[in-house]
């Protein structure tokens, strides 16, 4: 038992600065994240919910069924990844990195720069692709109980023709 104890307690030493991170680093699930006017943030991550950059951040933005909102004249420093959801950049608003929208729209003002490349993927159809194979699954499952429910049914024997 000391044994265990000992691994876990080196084990967790070992990992201690992966699990470091910047002060101003947000992540969130469910609650929406703002980064207020004249702050800035480090890396994003929001799932389920949405972004709102109302300053400046200097690292990568995610956001997972929610939106990424940036206000006229503010930057994001790196990459932007939104899947299922919109990116709204606001005029004069420019992002550092790389733009990637995946069952979602951009909509960039005119003059709204995306130095890195874009890559989008409309549609929210691309949302169930990853259910494809748990669907297939459960109608393999519905069809297997409903032959098995169908060979343990006895149908009632109809009476023949009445004779008068």
């Amino acid at each position: 038992m000391v044994r265990w104890l000992f691994a876990a307690v080196v084990l967790l030493y070992a990992v201690r600065p992966a699990m470091a991170r910047s002060v101003d680093d947000r992540v969130s699930l469910g609650g929406d994240i703002t980064i207020a006017a004249g702050e800035t943030g480090g890396d994003v991550v929001c799932v389920f919910c949405s972004i709102h950059i109302h300053g400046d951040t200097r690292g990568d933005v995610v956001a997972v069924l929610g939106s990424v909102t940036v206000d006229s004249g503010h930057r994001i420093g790196g990459d932007v990844a939104v899947i299922g959801g919109d990116l709204n950049l606001g005029p004069e608003s420019e992002v550092g990195g790389d733009v990637s929208v995946i069952a979602g729209s951009p909509n960039l003002a005119e003059d709204a720069a995306i130095h890195g490349s874009r890559t989008v993927i409309p549609g929210r159809a691309w949302l169930l692709l990853p259910f494809a194979p748990l669907l297939i699954l459960v109608g393999i499952i519905w069809l297997i109980v409903y032959l098995v429910r169908r060979a343990r049914y006895s149908y009632p024997a109809y009476p023949g023709p009445r004779r008068y």
